[in-house]
C-alpha cells in the first residue's frame, strides 16, 4: 500500500475512535450533581391560608425596613415595630422558638430540636429592603409601599427581596407549630437587618454560632430561583447557588503636578490613569469551564439538543467552543471568570484645571478559585511601568466555598425543587452576594434557593419597579418551607 493509502487509513481510524468515544461520552453522561428524587423521602404539604399569608406578606411591606447608603437616615423604629408585629402575627411560632434580637436588630430565633447529637439547619431571609429610587414612584401599577394584593399578586417594595421569603418561612413555622409539629433537629431562623448595605446583622449571627460551638448542617439563603425561560432550553429549571463570586473595588490613582490647562505637560494624570483602566480592563482574566458555572451547563445539558450534549459531555474536546458560546452574553461570561467593571471616576473640580490626581473605581467579582490577592497581583501587572497607585476601597470579600451536590441537603433542596420530577435541578453561582455568605464559617454547606417562578425579564423587578410576589409564588414557598423543615427536622 502506498504512503498516502495508509496515511488516510490512519486518520480513517482515529476519526472512527474519536467518533466512538465522543458517542460513549455523549450516551452515558450524568452530571454530577444529578439526584434520584425518588430515593428522598419527603413529608407531606401542610395546609397554609393562602389568603391570610397574602395579606401578611403586605402587611409586612408597609414596615419602611429601607436600609440607606447613610445609616444615619435608617428610621430603626420601623425595625422595632417588624419585630413586634411578627410577635403578635405568628404566636405559635413564638411560642416554640426562643427569639434573640441581637444589639444591631438582626434577629435570631432557635427552635430546639430533641436530638442534640443533629447539627442544626439554618433558614435565612432578611428584614431591609431597598429604597425606591426617588421620582420613579408614578411608574409602579401600586405604590411601593402600600403592599397592596391586586391582580393575583401582592406587590412592594421587598415582596420577592426578602420579605417574601421571610413572611413564608414564618407561615411554615407557625403551621408547623400549631399541628404540634416537634423538631428532632434544631431548627435555627436568622433575619439579617442590614444585608442591603452591609450584612454586619449576619456577622453577628455568625459570631453568636461560633461562640456556642454551633455549625449548621446546612444554612439557606435566598439568592436563586426557577428560571422559567433558562437560556439553554427555553424551558423551567431550578437553580440553586452552591456559592458566591467575591467582591472587590480597585481604587486606581494617577498623582500629577496639576496647574492650568492652557499649558498641559506631555502627559496628564488623566492620560496615564486613562492608559491604566484601559492595561487593566485588556488584560482579562481567562475564561474557564469549571466550578459552578460549569456544573449548571452540565446538569441542563440532558434536557438540550443533542448538539448541546455531545458538547457538554466532550469538554475535553469542545471545550473551547463551548466557552466561545457561553461567553457571548455578558450573564454568560461572569459565570467563567472574575469580571473587571470600571464604574467611576474622579478628576478635576473644573474643565480649564489639570488635576493633582485623577482616580477611577473598578469593580471585580471574583471567581471561586481566585482571592483578593490574585486580582491585585493581576492589575498590578497589567499596570507595570505606569506612574499609578493600586489600592482597595473598602473591605471587599473572598470567594465563598463551594457547597456538596452530593451531601443530605443538596439532595432534599432538589428533591423539592423538582417539584415532583417536572423541573430539573441545576447547581449555580451567584454572582450578588447574600448574608449567607458570612454564615460559610459555621456551616458545612450553604446554599441559596427561593423556589419562586420567574422568567429571565421578571426578575429585573427586584431592586428595579413594580416588585411584586405572584399569589401562586407565595403558595409555592409556604409548601416549600413545610415540607423543608419537616423533612429535614422531623
Amino acid at each position: 500500500m502506498k504512503l498516502w493509502g495508509k496515511i488516510g487509513l490512519g486518520l480513517l481510524a482515529v476519526v472512527v475512535v474519536l467518533a466512538a468515544v465522543v458517542g460513549y461520552r455523549t450516551a452515558t453522561f450524568k452530571p454530577a450533581s444529578a439526584v434520584d428524587i425518588t430515593a428522598v423521602k419527603l413529608a407531606a404539604p401542610l395546609p397554609v391560608d393562602q389568603q391570610k399569608a397574602a395579606a401578611n406578606l403586605a402587611a409586612s411591606i408597609r414596615f419602611l425596613t429601607i436600609s440607606h447608603q447613610d445609616k444615619a437616615q435608617n428610621d430603626w423604629t420601623q425595625w422595632d415595630a417588624l419585630h413586634g408585629w411578627l410577635e403578635a402575627t405568628y404566636p405559635g411560632a413564638h411560642r416554640a422558638m426562643v427569639r434573640e434580637i441581637l444589639p444591631n436588630r438582626a434577629l435570631f430565633y432557635t427552635w430546639t430540636g430533641s436530638d442534640p447529637s443533629l447539627a442544626p439547619i439554618v433558614l435565612m431571609a432578611h428584614q431591609d429592603v431597598v429604597p425606591v429610587t426617588e421620582g420613579t414612584e408614578p411608574d409602579w401599577k401600586h405604590p411601593p409601599f402600600e403592599g397592596v394584593i391586586a391582580d393575583g399578586a401582592v406587590w412592594g417594595r421587598g415582596a420577592i427581596d426578602d420579605k417574601g421569603s421571610l413572611v413564608t418561612i414564618f407561615e411554615s413555622l407557625e403551621a408547623l407549630a400549631v399541628s404540634g409539629f416537634q423538631p428532632k433537629r434544631t431548627v435555627i431562623i436568622v433575619s439579617g437587618q442590614d444585608e442591603e448595605a452591609g450584612g454586619t446583622g449576619a456577622m453577628a449571627a455568625a459570631a453568636l454560632m461560633k461562640s456556642r460551638g454551633l455549625t449548621a448542617e446546612w444554612v439557606l439563603d435566598e439568592g436563586m430561583a426557577v428560571v422559567k425561560d433558562f437560556p439553554l432550553t427555553g424551558k423551567p429549571v431550578a437553580v440553586i447557588g452552591l456559592g458566591e463570586k467575591g467582591y472587590a473595588t480597585l481604587k486606581v490613582v494617577a498623582r500629577a503636578s496639576g496647574g492650568h490647562s492652557s499649558a498641559p505637560p506631555k502627559e496628564t494624570g488623566v492620560e496615564t490613569l486613562s492608559k491604566a483602566i484601559l492595561a487593566i480592563t485588556g488584560k482579562p482574566f481567562p475564561m474557564k469551564f469549571e466550578g459552578p458555572g460549569a456544573e449548571m451547563v452540565r446538569a441542563v445539558a440532558p434536557q438540550g439538543g443533542l448538539m448541546t450534549r455531545v458538547v457538554v459531555a466532550n469538554t475535553w474536546l469542545f471545550g473551547p467552543l463551548l466557552i466561545d458560546q457561553l461567553s457571548k452574553t455578558p450573564a454568560g461570561a461572569a459565570g467563567l471568570h472574575t469580571t473587571i467593571a470600571p464604574t467611576m471616576l474622579k478628576g478635576s473640580p473644573k474643565e480649564n484645571v489639570l488635576p493633582q490626581d485623577a482616580t477611577a473605581w473598578i469593580n471585580y467579582r471574583i471567581a471561586p478559585g481566585q482571592t483578593r490577592e490574585d486580582v491585585m497581583a493581576w492589575a498590578k501587572s497589567a499596570t507595570k511601568g505606569l506612574d499609578v497607585e493600586l489600592s482597595w476601597q473598602g473591605m471587599g470579600n473572598d470567594p465563598s466555598p463551594v457547597s456538596s451536590t452530593s451531601s443530605d441537603g443538596w439532595k432534599l433542596l432538589a428533591a423539592l425543587a423538582a417539584d415532583g420530577g417536572q423541573i430539573p435541578v441545576a447547581p449555580g453561582l451567584v454572582t450578588a452576594g447574600t448574608d449567607s455568605r458570612y454564615l460559610t464559617g459555621v456551616a458545612k454547606d450553604v446554599y441559596r434557593f427561593a423556589p419562586m417562578h420567574a422568567s429571565i425579564n421578571e426578575f429585573g423587578m427586584i431592586h428595579g419597579t413594580n416588585e411584586h410576589m405572584s399569589l401562586e409564588n407565595l403558595r409555592r414557598m409556604t409548601d416549600f418551607y413545610t415540607r423543608l423543615i419537616a423533612t429535614a427536622a422531623g
